[in-house]
């Protein structure tokens, strides 16, 4: 079977609490990302759920930066109330 390369970049802290989870489970990087790959090519799909953060959707952010603007300018409603534990 041929083989290649393959290079990325990512954070150094990233990479090496990586490095340190791979080797508590007797793995290296390389063999972690090959079991990545193998998986992804086994059931043609990412192994794990992606999903977007609703809060940081575009209508939160210009929801947020509208109450942010009626803060500073003194004119939001702004009441305390108690804790809501759920």
């Amino acid at each position: 079977m041929a083989q290649t390369m393959i290079n990325f970049r990512m954070d150094t802290d990233e990479k090496n609490s990586f490095e340190d989870i791979c080797e508590q489970l007797g793995l290296t990087i390389t063999t972690a990302f090959k079991m990545f790959a193998k998986k992804v090519v086994r059931e043609h799909r990412i192994p794990f759920d992606l999903s977007l953060d609703p809060f940081y959707s575009s209508s939160n952010i210009q929801y947020l930066e509208k109450i942010t603007k009626e803060i500073d300018s003194g004119k939001a409603n702004l009441a305390e109330h108690e804790l809501i534990e759920e």
